[in-house]
């Protein structure tokens, strides 16, 4: 659809008091309406179940089903009407555009929602404040000498103050946007209360990345029609390395202020074993999916994302690097530089945590309970079968 055509359409379903669907909403409902007459990949993954039940596709539908889909590719390559046919159906591209608009949409609030249209520049700069920051705080520790671990050069509280705000400032600007994103495809998606079965499936199928199987459980397709588990390994690696660090850096929080257990911590410490675990998985991970990245067909995916995927996985990748480093630096003189740089990282995921690549974890996770809601519910049009 031409921009001119866009702004007429848009014009006329705003004077009418109606939805005026984006360019990206159009193209992914155009696209849907063909694979819901074909539906060969109809087992492919939770997308084309989902679509069988609708003959139409509002805003909250189209959202709904952009977050289900994660880009596994397999529909693509399987495709009969993928370009160059005249039809140019391709599904993970278009919801590929249609997710990081979600995001947008959803952003809270609002107005920051346009960072994820330059996240790239966005991080870069969040990282240059951070590490100026605490190069400057180091600056001003100096005097006090060398350090045996780094709560010499920052101490403790200094850094709980500093992290603490940003951190629950992030959780809470993801959580309003979620629970507007909810709150929309919810009755788009049947109604229903989530049942504890629905909620145990959709848990199962997020934290096992089911539908990066691609449907049959060989795999992703990544530069070619060869399939390959890399892809789901590799998430796997980057989401339970990330989720063990947290879990490290957690425990730490209850041994220093309800045990009295106070920080550093060192092996055989469960903070410290959690941390170095999680670190060497969210490095091999994140490493894994910045190469899978820049493999990938330029056919699945939308090409203005790659500075917003990479730059966020390069980011976990540093961060995860430089922690390790700074554990194997105790007492070192190249200690500080690590600090810096581990603590500049980490302040940069947690001051874009919100408005980057992170968001599409939550927002899938919220997508699959509610497809696992729907699923359970008598099919609306009497098609298709679940």
């Amino acid at each position: 659809m031409s921009t001119l055509q866009q702004l007429t359409q848009e014009a006329k379903a705003l004077a009418n008091g109606q939805w005026a669907p984006t360019e990206a909403e159009s193209e992914a409902a155009r696209q849907l309406q063909i694979c819901n007459a074909c539906r060969y990949c109809e087992g492919f993954c939770a997308v084309f179940p989902a679509m069988t039940r609708r003959l139409s596709f509002a805003h909250a539908d189209l959202h709904f089903m952009a977050n289900l889909c994660h880009n596994c590719g397999a529909c693509l390559h399987a495709c009969q009407y993928a370009p160059p046919h005249d039809f140019g159906v391709n599904i993970p591209q278009a919801m590929a555009k249609l997710r990081v608009q979600t995001y947008a949409d959803y952003a809270w609030p609002a107005p920051l929602g346009q960072l994820y249209k330059r996240n790239g520049l966005v991080l870069s700069l969040a990282l240059a404040a951070g590490l100026a920051l605490f190069l400057w705080l180091a600056q001003q520790s100096a005097s006090a000498g060398p350090a045996e671990n780094f709560y010499g050069i920052f101490p403790h509280n200094l850094l709980v103050s500093l992290f603490a705000p940003i951190f629950l400032w992030a959780v809470l600007a993801l959580a309003m946007g979620v629970r507007r994103f909810w709150r929309e495809i919810t009755p788009a998606t049947s109604g229903a209360a989530v049942t504890a079965p629905a909620a145990a499936e959709a848990a199962h199928d997020a934290l096992r990345l089911k539908y990066l199987d691609g449907g049959h459980g060989e795999g992703c397709n990544n530069a070619d029609d060869e399939f390959t588990l890399s892809r789901k390994r590799a998430h796997h690696l980057t989401f339970y390395g990330f989720m063990l660090c947290f879990a490290a850096t957690s425990v730490a929080t209850l041994y220093h202020y309800v045990l009295n257990l106070p920080a550093p911590y060192d092996l055989p410490s469960l903070p410290k074993v959690l941390g170095v675990i999680g670190g060497v998985s969210l490095l091999v991970g994140s490493a894994g999916l910045f190469k899978l990245n820049l493999q990938r067909h330029p056919l699945q995916g939308d090409a203005a994302q790659k500075p917003m995927d990479l730059g966020f996985i390069a980011l976990l990748f540093v961060i995860s690097l430089s922690g390790l480093g700074l554990w194997l630096a105790r007492g070192h003189s190249s200690m500080p530089t690590w600090l810096v740089v581990h603590l500049g990282a980490v302040m940069a995921l947690f001051a874009t945590l919100p408005y980057n690549k992170f968001a599409h974890g939550i927002f899938r996770t919220a997508s699959l309970i509610r497809h696992a809601v729907e699923k359970r519910q008598a099919n609306p049009i009497g098609l298709g079968n679940d």
